[in-house]
């Protein structure tokens, strides 16, 4: 099943991201070499810089999901203001269908 990971960042921790931004690329794509990335890429503010992130990740159930949103080294930094972890179905230009 797929899932939506939707992350805010906290206000004026652009510096956070920045610092951890090849940690968490790495993370990305042993996430990708494994399969469990389909989508990945940030949100942008109206000056068009990072605001937060959207993760589309398969995983076999919602605690599953979970647990590999916590990983994101962006979270363990503390760049997050809130994290959601939602059910998604892909339905238009999805390659696998």
């Amino acid at each position: 099943m797929l899932y939506a990971v939707l992350c805010k960042d906290k206000p004026d921790h652009i510096h956070i991201r920045m610092e951890t931004r090849p940690r968490h690329l790495e993370w990305l794509d042993g996430l990708n070499d494994k399969g469990t990335l389909k989508i990945a890429g940030p949100f942008l503010d109206g000056d068009d810089k990072p605001c937060g992130s959207m993760l589309i990740i398969a995983a076999d159930s919602q605690a599953d999901a979970e647990a590999i949103a916590a990983e994101d080294p962006y979270g363990k930094a503390g760049l997050f203001e809130k994290v959601e972890v939602k059910p998604y179905k892909w339905i238009y230009n999805n390659p696998e269908a």
